[in-house]
């Protein structure tokens, strides 16, 4: 059973978005292209060029649509949504610090 895909921007379900993304698929809720790293199964900020498909060019911003010929749609915990990095950043401090 595949997860359902959700937007890597708002986490909003992408059940009625046809498939394969196109280059120009956007979320129906905020707008955010979704054709782009954030939402491929291949995303990894572990690895090189923060993708699994060693043989894919490397994109330099993974938030913006792409041309990508490795692209596969993520689904499920996957794509969950963006957190607002200064948000996340702080509570990782206060965790460490007791704040």
């Amino acid at each position: 059973m595949t997860e359902e895909a959700v937007c890597w921007k708002c986490g909003a379900s992408l059940a009625d978005v046809p498939r394969p993304f196109g280059r120009r698929a956007v979320c129906p809720a905020c707008r955010a292209e979704l054709h782009v790293c954030r939402m491929c199964r291949h995303h990894d900020t572990a690895k090189a060029k923060q993708c699994r498909e060693r043989a894919a060019e490397e994109v330099g911003d993974k938030t913006r649509a792409n041309f990508c010929e490795w692209f596969q749609v993520a689904g499920g915990p996957a794509s969950a949504p963006d957190q607002d990095a200064a948000a996340t950043a702080r509570a990782a401090l206060d965790d460490l610090f007791g704040g």
